[in-house]
């Protein structure tokens, strides 16, 4: 392995032509100049220097060596400039995976304090549900994944979880029409129910259950836009969390808040600590957002 300060003693030779302008440059003293040669040719096994006279020149195999470790030596630099600029958070990126509810609500403003913050830092954003985020964040294709999940579901300690407050759930009724009251879930067990993904179904179903009722699901669309219509137009009733209604609301349905019911939003990085400075970043900025700030519709 070739040391790269003696690297930097032969560039310096090559560059300044005698060892004594080399020492004045580098600060170093003439022998240590010579035994930093010396080393070089042990370590490489090759010739490097000849003597001609009093002085000294490079062989073929110094000067070209000389050549290549001056590109080695601002390869090193580069990088550790790079580096210098990621640890100080002037630089580099994140990935953050979210679902579309926040990712129209939670991150707007969080892409905005961090550019403001962090301008060198860039913010990559892909959606995806809760289950594609942790499968994201395993296959190292995303850095954050922000997540949302329901009272009997608990992350795995592969993931390390921000907890980010919680998300009050709503009856979605129709403004008229047959299905536009009773505002209470109960009140809805002879009703069509429009479901949404398979962890917003499944918490609709354990809901509905505990109220004293086996709902029927008419419809199922992970799209709370597409939810919202089909309500309006009085094709059935649905539970939809606040985040979704702060997103998009439409004008020709009514939400009645289910104070008990709720979802809760959790940031989650995959692996052991510490991490990289720009996820910290991240993970501080949507704490700032979403902690202390339960949307209710």
């Amino acid at each position: 392995m070739l040391d790269p300060h003696r690297l930097k003693v032969l560039v310096a030779v090559a560059r300044c032509g005698t060892l004594a302008a080399a020492a004045t440059e580098l600060h170093y003293s003439q022998p240590t100049i010579s035994h930093h040669l010396s080393r070089l040719e042990a370590e490489t096994g090759a010739v490097l220097t000849q003597r001609v006279g009093r002085g000294l020149r490079l062989t073929e195999e110094g000067e070209r060596l000389a050549r290549r470790g001056e590109e080695i030596l601002a390869l090193l630099q580069r990088a550790d400039e790079e580096l210098s600029m990621a640890t100080s958070l002037r630089a580099g990126r994140v990935r953050l995976a979210v679902f579309p509810s926040a990712a129209s609500t939670v991150v707007p403003e969080t892409l905005k304090r961090m550019a403001d913050r962090h301008p060198g830092i860039r913010v990559e954003l892909v959606e995806a549900e809760p289950p594609e985020a942790r499968n994201l964040l395993r296959a190292g294709e995303a850095d954050v994944a922000l997540v949302f999940g329901y009272r009997d579901e608990h992350e795995s300690t592969a993931f390390k979880e921000l907890g980010l407050g919680g998300d009050i759930l709503n009856l979605i009724t129709p403004l008229s029409g047959p299905l536009a009251e009773p505002r209470s879930l109960r009140g809805h067990r002879e009703s069509p129910w429009i479901a949404g993904c398979p962890q917003c179904r499944k918490e609709l179903l354990d809901l509905a259950r505990e109220a004293g009722f086996d709902p029927e699901v008419g419809f199922a669309t992970d799209d709370f836009v597409a939810v919202e219509h089909l309500v309006a137009a009085g094709f059935g009733v649905a539970l939809l969390p606040s985040l979704a209604l702060q997103a998009y609301r439409h004008p020709q349905i009514v939400a009645t808040p289910l104070p008990t019911s709720r979802r809760h939003l959790s940031a989650l990085t995959f692996g052991e600590p510490p991490n990289a400075p720009q996820v910290d970043a991240l993970l501080r900025v949507l704490a700032e957002v979403r902690v202390g700030h339960e949307i209710e519709a």
